[in-house]
């Protein structure tokens, strides 16, 4: 074997022997964190500048609104004029080519991001692919990564979603076998030999389709919090703005980094939450980390392609399933105040062109629905208001806002995060269980799965009073599978990502 291609070949191998084995932590270093370089030897480690400033890191994708579209993002330390995308149906013919000039950045931000949509696809193909850079001089091996295209509307073959919320950076910046010294959580770090959540989605890659994650995505806005709390060398410390500004960046790279293996190939559809919104959790931010901005460079969610905005709401169809995405944090509508809507000084939003664009667009969008196509209807939001985790006493914004909606045009689940718990409740509306449970209900399914896992922990359950209709779990580290069998069954399973075991499931029947 020629030697450049056993180097390869074998970095390869221990990247992927690394993502998929137990992590074993060592002592987190600042350095570490913000100017580590790689030794342009083929490896690329998460969070480090790389030799190759071209190098193509943290690969992404992501639906348009159907089978015909797809976007592939991901980042570089140079701008890149032309990014393009080279992929075909034939791993050793890459015959077709992507190109945009979508390659933007942001202040305080280290990468470019550099996007593509490729048009023009067919329906339920695998395809192989490169992009701009792979593999050039000094830069850390990539093979030709996968994508399989949604399944045509009307198909009603079965398939699967990962869907979760909450899921921060792993290792020793962020959650971790260690905990800062100011920390009192109980259930924040991981067990002895324990797979994270991002190694369990890996191991388990093969079990789903694609990914939903509603909101919270790596916590990079907690590097200030982890710093003074000493979780940086043990040692509390106030960070200067310089120093915030590279740290979250980098924490921010570290997350991609190592969602990468799994994002190359499998799409992720994401929502906004509360951690997306600025640098610090609704705190004071440098220009260039509020108002969302992370979240509208790093992503190409199919807004524009559905009449929605942006990475905000939007809906996409994948077989017997139409599935909707909602902002939780701004836009309500109707006067009805986002949570996080232009607190401080961060200017969180509205993006909207008029106060109700939202509620607009989601009624209409609900309303042109073929049933007959895609019997199935789901939405994925942040914010839930059942819970068991601190139950709110009035019905939040967000319930006011988008509940009766749900219960009007007949979606069948719901999904949230935002509470670091699993929480299983039976179909309900406005309080009120549906009498028939999981056996043709008319009300919608809240699903809250906010335990990926970050640098809070787990959060425990205050209200002993939710147990008719209702199961938790506060104690373990998770996520779950949506799986779609026929146009009347859905099967939700719940996975203990210490060791990928099935802890719970509920199928739900609607005659549709």
């Amino acid at each position: 074997m020629h030697a450049a291609l056993l180097q390869h070949t074998c970095a390869a191998l221990l990247l992927a022997l690394t993502l998929t084995a137990p992590l074993t932590f060592a002592q987190p270093s600042l350095t570490v964190t913000s100017s580590t370089k790689d030794l342009g030897n083929g490896v690329h480690v998460p969070g480090a500048i790389p030799s190759n400033l071209f190098e193509p890191l943290q690969h992404h994708l992501a639906f348009g609104k159907d089978y015909r579209t797809l976007y592939i993002s991901w980042a570089s330390f140079s701008f890149i004029r032309t990014p393009e995308v080279h992929f075909g149906t034939d791993p050793n013919n890459l015959n077709l080519t992507g190109t945009s000039r979508d390659s933007s950045t942001y202040p305080t931000s280290r990468t470019y991001n550099n996007h593509v949509k490729l048009m023009d696809l067919k329906p339920n193909t695998k395809y192989w692919y490169t992009v701009s850079y792979t593999n050039a001089a000094y830069a850390a091996y990539r093979p030709k990564y996968t994508f399989k295209t949604a399944l045509q509307a009307g198909d009603m073959t079965p398939f699967s979603v990962a869907a979760f919320g909450d899921l921060g950076l792993m290792g020793p910046d962020g959650l971790s076998t260690r905990i800062g010294p100011l920390d009192t959580a109980t259930n924040t770090v991981l067990g002895a030999n324990e797979t994270n959540t991002i190694q369990s989605l890996l191991q388990s890659a093969d079990s789903y389709d694609f990914i939903a994650h509603f909101g919270d995505i790596g916590y990079a806005d907690y590097y200030l919090r982890a710093a003074t709390e000493g979780y940086f060398d043990n040692t509390p410390f106030l960070p200067t703005t310089e120093m915030i500004g590279v740290g979250y960046e980098s924490l921010k790279e570290q997350f991609f980094d190592q969602m990468q293996p799994v994002t190359a190939s499998r799409p992720w559809m994401v929502s906004p939450g509360n951690h997306e919104a600025n640098c610090d959790n609704d705190g004071n931010c440098p220009v260039g980390q509020t108002n969302f901005t992370f979240y509208i460079n790093q992503f190409r969610m199919p807004g524009p392609d559905s009449g929605g905005v942006g990475n905000f709401w939007y809906s996409y169809n994948y077989g017997m399933a139409h599935f909707i995405s909602l902002d939780t944090e701004t836009d309500l509508g109707h006067g009805l105040a986002g949570p996080i809507q232009n607190k401080t000084n961060n200017h969180n939003g509205p993006f909207g062109v008029t106060m109700d664009a939202q509620f607009d667009w989601l009624v209409s969008d609900l309303k042109h629905v073929d049933r007959s196509r895609t019997p199935w209807v789901v939405v994925f939001l942040h914010r839930p208001w059942y819970t068991a985790v601190s139950p709110p006493t009035t019905p939040p914004a967000w319930q006011t806002a988008f509940e009766g909606i749900f219960q009007q045009y007949g979606v069948d689940i719901y999904m949230t995060g935002h509470v670091h718990t699993y929480e299983r409740w039976s179909p309900r509306f406005n309080g009120t269980i549906d009498p028939k449970g999981y056996d043709n209900p008319s009300s919608p399914w809240p699903i809250t799965v906010g335990a990926a896992g970050h640098f809070d922990g787990l959060d425990s359950f205050t209200d002993a009073s939710t147990s008719k209709g209702w199961f938790g779990i506060d104690s373990i580290y998770g996520w779950s599978r949506l799986s779609f069998l026929d146009r009347q069954h859905v099967r939700l399973d719940y996975f203990a990502s210490g060791n990928s075991s099935i802890v719970d499931s509920q199928t739900l029947f609607k005659m549709h």
